[in-house]
């Protein structure tokens, strides 16, 4: 089964299992991971799943959206590397991969 790795504001780390399919915003969700709020469930309107994606994985990420553009120009934490995890389904191809969860705005 895929590994997921976080790494929570805290510093702590934590690999999660996980199948293929649901985005990473409810893979977090479904384990517990309280630092992400995720308030809209993951419809793509709050911006309150906002993480960095490890760089050797940009590449096998869908592109941006418009609409999650427009949400993360409104985080003072954007950086080249921030996704919206609602966003981001998870595949085998991201096993591996790790995700920092960003500053609360």
């Amino acid at each position: 089964m895929p590994t997921l790795n976080v790494v929570m504001r805290s510093g702590g780390t934590r690999a999660i299992q996980a199948s293929a399919g649901p985005s990473i915003m409810e893979i977090l969700r479904n384990d517990g991971v309280e630092e992400l709020l995720a308030l809209c469930g993951g419809c793509c309107s709050c911006a309150t799943c906002h993480v960095y994606v490890d760089p050797a994985y940009e590449a096998k990420l869908p592109p941006v959206s418009a609409d999650e553009d427009s949400l993360l120009d409104g985080s003072d934490h954007r950086t080249p590397l921030s996704r919206l995890s609602c966003q981001v389904p998870f595949t085998a191809a991201l096993d591996g991969l790790t995700v920092t969860i960003a500053p609360e705005d």
